[in-house]
């Protein structure tokens, strides 16, 4: 198995705020053994504390993996805490948004395994979907290791080139907030039409969640679902026909929405 080789040289985590959470509580709820966990974390939580793994203590000299879980802004600082590790058979997995495998190969070094993973918030509810892209250094196995990892959270993807890590982010990584925001335009228009606003809320996130869980359980595509739906002449269609609008429907202001989140990830990335 893919995790037997954190069992026989342990693990380093670097940061554990929410996403990084996420993922340990995954890891530690699919057998890997605290002990064989290290955590680097400035301020470490009361809940960290308690799941029995090694914090702020001292690190295996050659780790399985090392994990690079802090925010984008805060990797300049944590990488140099990474590079004693660099130059052997530890992979490198970063989850930071809009730091290219080139960044982390300038750090560690081209001969060092490194893994981008793009893994989203509803990865905090074990519903996360990461998209994963390696240099040319990481190999099958460190693939599948990745893969073991970031599945604790939810589904994995790999990726042909890294360049598609923008549209990703632009779609998976930033997608959670269009529902969240769909949901209050839900409830915002439900109250315009007489209802209050504690009722329209919870109808609204009701239909978001059991639309997507039939979604996800169904082996229907997305539009059969919505024919199924969509009775001719009916409330639905009425709706559908503003919805699906050429012009001022849904499709062309989500090609814009995901056209900006991509743009700005570039830049980003600069």
């Amino acid at each position: 198995m893919s995790l037997d080789r954190i069992a026989e040289r342990g693990m380093v985590l670097l940061g554990c705020g929410k996403m990084g959470s996420a993922l340990l509580a995954g890891w530690l709820a699919r057998g890997v053994a605290p002990g064989s966990v290290h955590v680097i974390e400035p301020a470490p939580s009361d809940w960290l504390l308690g799941q029995g793994v090694h914090v702020n203590q001292g690190l295996p000299s050659s780790p399985a993996v090392a994990v690079l879980a802090v925010k984008p802004q805060m990797m300049g600082d944590a990488l140099p805490e990474m590079t004693g590790f660099a130059g052997g058979d530890t992979l490198f997995i970063s989850i930071a948004a809009g730091t290219s495998l080139a960044r982390f190969e300038a750090v560690f070094g081209a001969t060092s395994p490194i893994i981008r993973a793009m893994p989203n918030t509803p990865a905090a509810v074990g519903r996360g979907v990461s998209a994963l892209i390696g240099n040319a250094r990481a190999d099958a196995g460190d693939m599948a290791l990745a893969e073991a990892l970031m599945a604790a959270v939810g589904v994995t993807v790999r990726l042909e080139d890294e360049a598609q890590m923008d549209a990703v982010t632009a779609l998976s990584g930033s997608g959670p907030a269009y529902v969240f925001h769909m949901i209050e335009a839900m409830a915002q228009a439900a109250e315009a039409e007489g209802l209050s606003p504690a009722l329209a809320m919870r109808l609204a996130r009701a239909t978001v969640i059991g639309a997507g869980e039939l979604a996800h359980q169904s082996d229907a595509d997305a539009a059969t679902l919505r024919t199924n739906v969509t009775s001719p002449g009916g409330t639905t269609a009425a709706a559908l026909q503003e919805l699906m609008d050429a012009d001022t429907g849904l499709t062309p202001l989500m090609r814009r929405t995901l056209a900006a989140a991509a743009r700005r990830s570039r830049e980003l990335a600069q």
